[in-house]
């Protein structure tokens, strides 16, 4: 089998490894990080009796 390139990838596939740009890796952590943000601020509310703005002084 002489003449064949080898098309493996040098890159791994891993669904969780950080890559830069809009790959589906990114929109993953985007994802998740956004999920934990999302509980954060419920959290908060649902812990202190206000809203998240007022928690933090803003309004």
């Amino acid at each position: 089998m002489s003449g064949f390139k080898n098309t493996t990838s040098t890159t791994s596939q891993d669904p969780n490894a950080l890559r830069p740009g809009f790959t589906p890796q990114s929109e993953n952590w985007n994802g998740r990080l956004a999920m934990i943000g999302f509980l954060s601020v419920v959290l908060i509310e649902a812990l202190t009796g206000q809203g998240f703005l007022h928690f933090w002084g803003i309004l």
